[in-house]
């Protein structure tokens, strides 16, 4: 497999995108990498690694995209950017899988433009899988189109299905429709009309409404809504597990001795929910509907980060997946 990095997206480029790539090589033997990015710097970069081997092609790009930038006028703009010379690693074939922790919205464009849609998709969609509590639920879409037609969401649950059942070998997984209550009847007209086509759609495990109380139990495996609400529930999911860890822990170090002692018997509990909620363990986020497999990482990714949206763009490939969705809608075509 070939993997193009795009070695400046991120807060923490090019030290973390290159220490993640190393850290993968050890991991994986069967990975060939191509970092784009200022040819002197990747190679400064992997020189403090000490990595002398033979797995890293670096591809020269002068230019960089920022997350200020307008995402369509900055693809346009700079084709020599390190996120454009990735991306077009992947139209030309010569790359299996394209990576960026850089501008979401630059990234997305470049999908669009540069790669391109699979035929029949009518967007692409952002797709991250968030810990729940029975099991791992994804949400299709996270914000890539905040505004959808019905039409949109039934091709984002087919398309999560197919996701989820190639990374997380579940053989039919549950579609919910992300709703203000279970009722059929409730909801906008998006919701409305969205959940009499699902209703009707052959193949899908369509479980009916979801109400975002449930999202996190992780009873429902694929979660479907517009961007607008995908992004919220991302969010504010996100923000709220990082909230209650730190009120826990406020209150153990206010309250006393006893609560300390408490705290450091219940440590390997503590350590292993933190963990759940780790962006760095899931790695990051694939648009899918894109005729390429593309991994949007965490802006702020470290190189375990990287790592692991290492390990899942290798789990999207192994499984096939962008065929058996190319399959799949052409069954629905």
């Amino acid at each position: 497999m070939r993997i193009a990095i795009d070695g400046m997206g991120g807060d923490n480029a090019p030290q973390a995108v290159v220490n993640g790539v190393v850290q993968a090589l050890n991991e994986f033997k069967d990975i060939e990498f191509y970092i784009t990015g200022p040819e002197d710097v990747i190679k400064e970069q992997l020189k403090k690694e000490n990595y002398t081997g033979d797995k890293i092609t670096i591809i020269d790009a002068k230019e960089v995209i920022s997350t200020n930038e307008h995402p369509v006028m900055a693809i346009r703009k700079k084709k020599d950017s390190s996120l454009c010379k990735a991306l077009n690693l992947v139209k030309e074939k010569k790359c299996d899988a394209v990576l960026s922790a850089g501008s979401t919205g630059a990234f997305l464009a470049g999908c669009n433009f540069i790669v391109g849609r699979i035929k029949g998709v009518k967007r692409p969609a952002l797709t991250p899988i968030m810990p729940g509590k029975n099991a791992p639920f994804m949400i299709v879409d996270a914000g890539a189109n905040v505004d959808c037609k019905p039409e949109y969401l039934v091709q984002f649950a087919h398309m999560g299905r197919e996701y989820y059942k190639g990374v997380l070998k579940v053989e039919n997984p549950s579609i919910g429709l992300v709703n203000i209550g279970a009722e059929e009847e409730k909801g906008n007209e998006l919701t409305k009309n969205t959940y009499q086509l699902l209703k009707n759609e052959e193949g899908l495990n369509f479980i009916g409404n979801v109400e975002p109380r449930d999202v996190t139990s992780g009873d429902t495996n694929v979660l479907v809504c517009d961007g607008f609400v995908g992004n919220t529930i991302l969010k504010m999911y996100e923000g709220t597990a990082s909230t209650l860890l730190n009120i826990i822990k406020d209150e153990i170090l206010s309250t006393g001795v006893k609560a300390k002692v408490g705290a450091l018997l219940l440590k390997p509990v503590f350590k292993s929910i933190k963990k759940k909620f780790d962006y760095k363990e899931y790695g990051g986020a694939p648009f899918l509907g894109v005729d390429g497999i593309c991994i949007k990482a965490h802006g702020s990714s470290d190189g375990k980060a990287f790592k692991n949206a290492i390990r899942q763009s290798k789990q999207f490939y192994d499984s096939k997946v962008l065929e058996k969705i190319k399959e799949e809608l052409e069954l629905k075509a």
